[in-house]
């Protein structure tokens, strides 16, 4: 039954961008929209970051920007963030260092430009998807949370998202959110140089979720709903 299941969700610790400045980090409907879903159908989730404690939250993710607002979700988030409880678990993550992965059956890494700081290059986190992925558990993630799947190598060397179909913010999207002066690398790009097979929507900032396995990934912000159902029809299955 999935009520007996348990998700673990990670989220950035990165609040700037560093070297413009800009602030950034969590993408919050990335996490409330998927945390409805799962809430929902009565699954238990426990949320972690790359360094433990306080969770940043994107300021731009709180004005919902037109792109963003096409979701009709609005009412949804705002609640969210409204709810103490629920925004006081950002206060104070555990770090992800200290996840046992026996308590969990699928990782989901949410998105925010934070996480091309600190998921792409952490290697606890890197570490800690590859035991989910190679304990027969479901790896998840959304819009720039495949930064975290980036350098996870399995044991056998190579990388779990070698030869598998995936998606993730596009560079198209990335331009239109005036942000690819701003960030360290394309996303796209580099999930291609890694061996993946990169699919993207043919119209920007629309739901896309590409499953290969145990994989399952969202393009952006209007994907984390449909990402968190699609974890959950697999935990059910």
């Amino acid at each position: 039954m999935t009520q007996s299941k348990k998700v673990l969700i990670v989220v950035t610790n990165t609040e700037e961008f560093e070297k413009v400045g800009y602030r950034t980090g969590l993408w919050l409907s990335e996490l409330t929209h998927f945390w409805d879903v799962l809430e929902k159908a009565g699954l238990s989730m426990d949320i972690a970051s790359p360094a433990g404690g306080y969770v940043p939250i994107d300021p731009e993710s709180l004005l919902m920007p037109e792109l963003i607002q096409m979701t009709g979700l609005k009412d949804a988030v705002n609640k969210r963030y409204e709810d103490r409880a629920f925004m006081d678990q950002l206060k104070n993550t555990r770090s992800v260092a200290d996840v046992d992965v026996d308590q969990y059956d699928a990782i989901y890494l949410t998105g925010g430009h934070g996480v091309m700081f600190d998921f792409a290059n952490n290697e606890p986190l890197g570490q800690l998807i590859a035991e989910f992925y190679e304990n027969n558990k479901i790896v998840s993630a959304v819009c720039h949370g495949p930064c975290g799947l980036l350098n996870v190598k399995l044991s056998n060397g190579n990388y779990l998202i070698k030869d598998k179909k995936l998606t993730g913010f596009s560079w198209r999207e990335e331009q239109l959110a005036k942000r690819d002066h701003a960030v360290p690398f394309s996303l796209q790009d580099e999930l291609t140089q890694r061996g993946a097979y990169y699919e993207k929507a043919l119209i920007p900032f629309t739901e896309n979720v590409v499953e290969d396995g145990l994989l399952i990934t969202g393009q952006n912000p209007k994907s984390a709903h449909a990402v968190g159902q699609a974890v959950l029809s697999r935990l059910d299955s």
